[in-house]
């Protein structure tokens, strides 16, 4: 049959108008915010129900067609990519937060409601959803459960899985499966709503998701402080966390918030230079806490861990000081990074750290590499900037030659290559630095059993002849 063809029979399942072919709705939709791969799609189909979703994933079963499911498209692995000829399904008109219940504490959610849309239906309520990151003005809750996104809050909040209460999906088969219900306590066998939680659409498409909400935080307040050297994380970090709760531990290098001051529109937290930063959260619900925290500051700067520091006094001020840290990766887009997100167990943190860093500065001696990320669960964010005079292309092929070491490392710590990112395609061929060979064969047979025809997002997790 041919590429037409394909293309009116798609148009037969969706509303008028909901399937999309210009050059530049293919360029736009069949990519994310990775640029190794160029977008080539067939089409974009927009469906408005789970029944129509559930119509173009049977459609695709019998005519062979691969799909790949596409929210706000922030993300960083090529998991949302097109790149031969698949039809993208966007859930942009899959937006509403269908119903509330006040007493379990839940929204159903469609997948394509923005992070930021349920944050703010979250406050309206009086209470909290506390996934968070720098894309949560765009991105969306499939996307999100897709990659079992994490972010800002995880040392207090933990990962999306931990706010999934309840899925309604779509097979690779075109089976609609209801998954936990929105159950706190379920013993009845296996839990497959887990296993579509971070499995990037290649099972089947999320159509619905019960979100588990929170009560609100109080007070929030933020400290800024200036670390003499990377050593000096580990005991301030244990300091404070003996003290008090933490609803955030960041951490990023005198280059990244270089790159954030350079913009001109933050203002610096303080003017003493230091080679690294970490960023505390905590809720100060009383005089005595932030009594605790004053305590704590002083304890670190006498012991010459911190060389400076400051405490946000107002809302304003604890959003400016969030923004050294939330504009990183918007700032240093400019430079075409190549991004590894890769995480240890937290007590490894500095060893790995070191580790990671001699590899990078002995095979990228004119690379500028900036550093930063959520430290208190172990995650960091390696970004190799490009340098402006170098092609894109040999700029990633000179990258990816040091990956084996850096995934090397992250194996002899027994890591992840992904902490957050997902596999997507960037990540795929170095799986197995992270999983045994006994687990890819497990979950491909999982893959197997719910996509038996290999459309739902082929390429992606597994290297295509895997599907």
């Amino acid at each position: 049959m041919t590429n037409l063809a394909l293309i009116e029979e798609l148009k037969s399942l969706l509303d008028d108008g909901k399937v999309l072919t210009d050059a530049e709705s293919l360029e736009a939709h069949g990519k994310d915010w990775t640029k190794h791969f160029a977008p080539a799609p067939l089409a974009i189909a927009f469906p408005r129900t789970t029944e129509q979703v559930q119509a173009i994933v049977r459609w695709a079963n019998e005519r062979k067609v691969a799909l790949v499911p596409s929210g706000g498209r922030t993300g960083l692995s090529a998991a949302a990519v097109a790149a031969n000829g698949e039809v993208v399904v966007s859930f942009d008109y899959m937006n509403k937060v269908l119903s509330f219940n006040e007493y379990d504490r839940t929204a159903v959610c469609q997948p394509g409601v923005v992070t930021e849309q349920l944050q703010n239906f979250a406050e309206e309520k009086g209470l909290y959803y506390p996934v968070d990151f720098a894309s949560a003005g765009s991105s969306q809750i499939g996307g999100n459960i897709g990659t079992n996104a994490g972010g800002i809050k995880v040392i207090r909040y933990g990962m999306t899985r931990n706010w999934v209460a309840g899925l309604k999906v779509v097979t690779g088969k075109g089976d609609i499966l209801e998954l936990n219900k929105g159950l706190v306590k379920n013993a009845t066998g296996y839990d497959m709503r887990q296993l579509f939680i971070g499995a990037e659409g290649t099972l089947g498409f999320v159509v619905e998701a019960t979100m588990q909400l929170d009560r609100a935080p109080k007070n929030l307040t933020a400290l800024v402080l200036g670390l003499s050297d990377f050593d000096a994380i580990m005991p301030v970090m244990h300091a404070f966390r003996s003290k008090i709760d933490l609803t955030a531990f960041e951490f990023f290098s005198d280059k990244a918030l270089a790159k954030v001051l350079a913009r001109g529109d933050v203002p610096p937290a303080f003017e003493t230079e230091c080679p690294f930063y970490a960023l505390l959260e905590f809720e100060a619900t009383s005089e005595e806490v932030s009594n605790t925290a004053l305590e704590l500051f002083e304890h670190c700067v006498e012991q010459e861990w911190v060389w400076d520091g400051v405490m946000s006094q107002s809302e304003q001020q604890l959003e400016n000081l969030w923004k050294l840290r939330e504009y990183i990766s918007e700032t240093i887009s400019h430079w075409t990074p190549y991004k590894n997100d890769i995480s240890v167990t937290v007590s490894q943190v500095p060893a790995f750290l070191r580790e990671i860093d001699e590899v990078v500065e002995k095979n990228y001696p004119d690379f500028e590499v900036v550093w930063f990320g959520h430290i208190g669960d172990g995650n960091l964010h390696l970004n190799i900037l490009k340098p402006e005079t170098m092609e894109k292309d040999e700029f990633f092929a000179k990258c990816a030659t040091v990956n084996q070491w850096v995934f090397e490392i992250v194996q002899k710590h027994n890591g992840s290559i992904s902490a957050e990112h997902g596999v997507g395609m960037t990540k795929r061929d170095y799986l197995q630095y992270s999983r045994s060979e006994e687990e890819i064969a497990y979950m491909k047979a999982i893959k197997a059993v719910f996509d038996p025809n290999g459309i739902m997002n082929p390429g992606k997790i597994f290297a295509p002849e895997s599907n």
